[in-house]
C-alpha cells in the first residue's frame, strides 16, 4: 500500500474495469454465443481466435458502448458495439482484424463501431499489414443511420479502403448475412469468400427489395454463395464451412507480402527446378477441336501443392491462380479450352485483368497462358460492351511493371493474341511457344471465307479450292515460322518450361522500369 492509501482503491478501479470487459466477452454472454452456435456459426472472437496465431490478438476498443441518449437509442446495449478490432499475427506476421458480432443488434454499424472499423483500417494503413474482415452483419444501424445528425457527415471508411487498395492486402470472409454495408466494404477487398448455405452479399436484403420493388426473392437467389460466385463473380471463393472460408483467407495472404514495399514471401521447397513432366508432352490434343485442362499443366510446372485458384467457378473460360515456382509466388492467367474454347469475353477479360493488377499491385511475376481463338463477337459480345471493357485487359497489361513471360500452347489468334501478352504485344520478359502453336490474325477458314471467296467460288471445285487456300495458311502458323521471324524468343520442350520460367524470372529485376509520360494518372476504359 503507498503512503496515502490509495493503492487499493487503484486495485477496485482496475477489478470494476475488468469485471465490465469480461460481461463483453463470450464467457460473458453465453446466451447470445448459444444462439450463434445454434446457426452453426462461430462467434465473432472464435473466428478471430481461429484465424490468428494462438495468444497473438490484441483487441482495441472492448469496452466501447453505444450513445444511449436520443430516440431510438434510449437504453440501448451493444457490446462493444457489435465490432470487435485488434491486431494479431496469422502465420507469423502482423495483420489488423475487424470481426462483426451478429450477437449484437444483427452485426450492424453504429457510430462507435464505425469509428473501430476505421481505426482497423487505419492501423493497416499505417503499419502496412494486412486487414482482414470477418464479416456478418446487417450494415447500417438504422437506430443511429435514420437520423441526419448523424448520417449527413457520412464517413470516411471507403476513402480508406481506396487509399488501402494496392497498398496493402484487404482480405474479407462474408461469414453470414452480409447485405448491403459488408457488401460494400467486400467490393473494395483483394479476396472474397462465402459460406455455401450460409453467406449472403448485395446492395440490399428481400425485406428491402420488396418494400422498393415489389419483387419478391429469397436471401439465397438474390445474393447467396452460388450466385454471387459462379454467376455474379462478386465472390471469389465458395466454401463448405467457416474453418474452410478462415483457411482460405490465410493461404491467400500467404502469397502476398504484407505491402507493396515488401519482398515477396519466398518459401523453402524439396521440388527441382529442372523436374520434368512426360504428361505435358502429349496434354495438347492432336486435333484443335478437342479440348484439355489448362489446370491441369499449371499443376505440372508449379511447385508440387502450391497451386490456389481465384475465381475457379466464375469465367470458366479464364483461369486465374496462384501458385509457386522454387518457392516464389507467382500468378496465372491462363484460357481454359474446355470452356467456350477460351474466348475472350466481357466475364474473362474483367477476371483477368483484376488479377494481373493485383498480381502487380504485389509484385508477383505473371505467367500469360495463351490457348486463344480471340475475343467474343456477335450480338450478344456488343451489348454486353466488349469493345470497352476488353480494353481494361490491355489496359492492365500495358500498366503491369512485374516480369512477365508468356506461353502460347496451342491457338494465338487475333487480338485475343494481344491482350494475353503474346509476342511483343507488352514487352515481356520472355516470350515462348510449345511446338503445338498456332499463331496468326484470325482463325483461317474465317479469313478465308472474307478475302478468298470469290477465288474458291470461281474454281471447278470450289471446295477442294477452299481447302487448299487453307491448308496453305494452316502450313505457315506453326511455333517455327514464329521462331523463325523471332516473333518469340524459343519454341521450348513443354517438359522443360518449369525451368525456363524458374530461370527467368531468378535472372529478371523485380520490377521493370517505368516508361510511361509524366502523367497524373492514367484513365481505365471502364
Amino acid at each position: 500500500m503507498s503512503r496515502d492509501g490509495e493503492a487499493s482503491d487503484g486495485r477496485a478501479l482496475l477489478d470494476k474495469i475488468e469485471a465490465a470487459r469480461a460481461a463483453v466477452l463470450d464467457e460473458g454472454r453465453p446466451e447470445a454465443v448459444a444462439r450463434q452456435h445454434d446457426h452453426g456459426k462461430y462467434t465473432a472472437r472464435e473466428r478471430i481466435t481461429k484465424i490468428c496465431d494462438d495468444g497473438s490478438f490484441q483487441e482495441v476498443g472492448s469496452l466501447v458502448e453505444p450513445l444511449r441518449d436520443t430516440g431510438f437509442n434510449k437504453g440501448l446495449v451493444a457490446p462493444a458495439d457489435g465490432l470487435v478490432t485488434g491486431t494479431g499475427l496469422i502465420d507469423g506476421r502482423p495483420v489488423s482484424v475487424m470481426s462483426h458480432d451478429y450477437t449484437v443488434l444483427g452485426g450492424s454499424t453504429g457510430s462507435h463501431g464505425a469509428a473501430k472499423g476505421n481505426r482497423a483500417i487505419t492501423i493497416a494503413t499505417d503499419n502496412g499489414m494486412p486487414l482482414v474482415g470477418l464479416l456478418e452483419g446487417g450494415g447500417h444501424r438504422i437506430q443511429d443511420g435514420q437520423d441526419s445528425r448523424h448520417f449527413a457527415s457520412a464517413n470516411a471508411v471507403f476513402q480508406m479502403f481506396a487509399r488501402n487498395c494496392g497498398w496493402v492486402p484487404q482480405a474479407m470472409a462474408m461469414l453470414g448475412q452480409g447485405f448491403a454495408g459488408p457488401t460494400n466494404y467486400a467490393s473494395l477487398a483483394d479476396f472474397v469468400v462465402m459460406i455455401k448455405g450460409q453467406s449472403t452479399m448485395g446492395m440490399a436484403g428481400p425485406a428491402l427489395v420488396k418494400a422498393g420493388l415489389g419483387e419478391d426473392i429469397s436471401k439465397e437467389d438474390l445474393g447467396g454463395a452460388q450466385a454471387q460466385t459462379s454467376r455474379n463473380g462478386i465472390s471469389d471463393l465458395a466454401v463448405d464451412n467457416e474453418d474452410q472460408a478462415l483457411a482460405a483467407v490465410k493461404r491467400f495472404l500467404s502469397y502476398l507480402p504484407s505491402n507493396a514495399q515488401q519482398p515477396l514471401p519466398i518459401n523453402k521447397i524439396n521440388d527441382p527446378v529442372d523436374r520434368s513432366e512426360e504428361e505435358l508432352l502429349e496434354i495438347i490434343p492432336a486435333s484443335p477441336r478437342k479440348s484439355y485442362d489448362v489446370r491441369r499443366i499449371i499443376e505440372l510446372i508449379a511447385d508440387k501443392g502450391s497451386v490456389f485458384e481465384k475465381k475457379p467457378s466464375y469465367a470458366r473460360n479464364m483461369v486465374t491462380s496462384f501458385a509457386r515456382l522454387n518457392g516464389r509466388p507467382v500468378g496465372f492467367v491462363a484460357n481454359q479450352a474446355k470452356y467456350l474454347a477460351g474466348m475472350l469475353d466481357v466475364k474473362a477479360c474483367e477476371k483477368a485483368s483484376h488479377f494481373i493488377a493485383l498480381c502487380d499491385a504485389f509484385g508477383l511475376p505473371l505467367v500469360m497462358m495463351i490457348d486463344v481463338p480471340g475475343f467474343a463477337i456477335g450480338s450478344e459480345a456488343e451489348k454486353a460492351g466488349l469493345g470497352r471493357r476488353s480494353g481494361r485487359l490491355m489496359y492492365e497489361m500495358g500498366l503491369a511493371t512485374v516480369p512477365r513471360v508468356s506461353i502460347v500452347l496451342r491457338k494465338g489468334y487475333g487480338g485475343g493474341y494481344y491482350a494475353m501478352g503474346g509476342g511483343k504485344a507488352f514487352d515481356n520478359n520472355a516470350c515462348f511457344a510449345w511446338p503445338t502453336a498456332e499463331i496468326c490474325a484470325m482463325s483461317v477458314e474465317g479469313s478465308v471465307d472474307v478475302a478468298y471467296r470469290r477465288d474458291y467460288e470461281a474454281a471447278e471445285d470450289p471446295a477442294a479450292r477452299r481447302q487448299e487456300i487453307i491448308d496453305i495458311f494452316k502450313s505457315q502458323l506453326g511455333a517455327q515460322r514464329a521462331a523463325e521471324g523471332f516473333g518469340i524468343d524459343e519454341v521450348i520442350d513443354p517438359r522443360q518450361t518449369r525451368q525456363y520460367l524458374i530461370n527467368t524470372f531468378e535472372r529478371c529485376a523485380p520490377r521493370r522500369p517505368s516508361k510511361h509520360p509524366p502523367r497524373v494518372r492514367p484513365i481505365s476504359p471502364i
